[in-house]
């Protein structure tokens, strides 16, 4: 693939930016980038060197692109090829393990005297563009997207306007172009500034000579930039919105299925939880209904005589049960004692019968072969 160098793009909307962010924790991991000032004027010293240990220590997770990046008038980067790799060789964080630890901080240059003269605007600028090439990369390979942070070691001022004059930074070199506010390249890390969705924390440092530098950690939440570009056919092609869409369907459609499930599975909890009721009308009164019941799940109503291992009973004539209406989930059973006759809908049943109706009969035929009819109504 064809890498093209990337500038600051089109604003992102809100939808946008959620989806960027949710790709990003689905892919893991971050791009942590530790910006060491080389100069003499830092002189990162051991109190440095301990914060610097505690960032790979305790904050560093397995699945993060760690990139060590020296400066000073210049920054110091290997391997780099133009697009592809625009902040040099990366240390992959596999696992939290000692050796990956001390190989980090073995990266990590001491300042040395031949290093002067800052140039702080270069290196933001450097390292900003390189981020968001990365990131873009990994768009256009229909990669995760990574959040990004750099961890700044330096005394000089960071997030300058444009231009930078010998009153607010003295070791900026006079042939820099980032001395001139309207360079181009004064004017392209100003909209990098501006573009990246950039948070900043910082805490200074005391040198052994009572001087001060300070350590800045800058947190960018994962973002790409967006080009939407006029197409024939009165139609627009953009980058974000498809790259969205092919990488969150499967995720998105997974959710989705989930949360029908958990709402039939809670619709199911519901009906198995709710008490059915039987409205019973015995035929041989003239009330039109004489008792009402109720039957959880997994329970059950004795006919005929009333016996403890069931929720409540139903009278027909005999000294014994005949038959129980049993519950399960949501299915009503008839289960005959066969002990005495009984019949379901004018038929005889002597063996665990499924009722399939919200009303039906119950005939119990007492000894002298009277029917004793009993209508039963089910309210689910």
């Amino acid at each position: 693939m064809t890498i093209t160098k990337i500038t600051p793009g089109q604003t992102l909307t809100s939808t946008q930016k959620v989806g960027l962010d949710l790709v990003a924790v689905l892919g893991g991991g971050r791009d942590v980038v530790l910006a060491i000032d080389l100069t003499e004027s830092v002189g990162l010293n051991d109190e440095g060197r301990i914060r610097l240990r505690q960032i790979i220590q305790d904050s560093l997770k397995p699945g993060d692109t760690v990139y060590i990046i020296p400066f000073a008038q210049d920054v110091v980067l290997s391997e780099v090829k133009l697009g592809v790799n625009p902040l040099g060789t990366p240390i992959y964080f596999i696992s939290n393990n000692q050796e990956n630890i001390d190989k980090i901080l073995a990266k990590i240059p001491s300042p040395d005297p031949k290093y002067y003269g800052t140039d702080i605007q270069q290196a933001e600028f450097t390292i900003y563009q390189g981020l968001a090439q990365i990131n873009q990369n990994r768009l256009q390979e229909s990669q995760y997207i990574k959040p990004q942070s750099v961890v700044w070691v330096t005394d000089a001022p960071l997030f300058t306007q444009a231009g930078i004059p010998s009153q607010i930074w003295v070791e900026t070199p006079a042939n820099s172009p980032f001395r001139i506010a309207e360079s181009p390249e004064s004017q392209q890390r100003q909209a990098w500034i501006k573009d990246l969705p950039i948070q900043k924390r910082s805490l200074s440092i005391k040198t052994q000579n009572n001087q001060q530098y300070k350590l800045t950690v800058v947190d960018i939440d994962p973002t790409v930039q967006e080009f939407c570009t006029p197409a024939p056919g009165n139609q627009e092609t953009c980058l974000v919105t498809p790259y969205l869409i092919k990488k969150l369907w499967i995720p998105g459609l997974v959710v989705i299925l989930l949360l029908v499930g958990l709402i039939l599975g809670g619709v199911k909890l519901y009906r198995l939880q709710k008490k059915w009721e039987l409205i019973v009308d015995f035929e041989v009164t003239a009330k039109p209904e004489d008792q009402k019941c109720t039957l959880p799940n997994n329970k059950r109503i004795a006919i005929g005589e009333y016996d403890s291992t069931s929720v409540d009973s139903i009278d027909c004539p005999g000294v014994e049960v005949r038959a129980y209406l049993e519950r399960k989930g949501e299915k009503l059973y008839l289960v005959p004692t066969n002990l005495t006759p009984i019949y379901y809908n004018g038929k005889e049943i002597t063996s665990r019968t499924l009722i399939d109706k919200s009303r039906f009969r119950l005939n119990c035929p007492d000894f002298r072969n009277r029917d004793y009819e009993i209508i039963i109504k089910l309210k689910k």
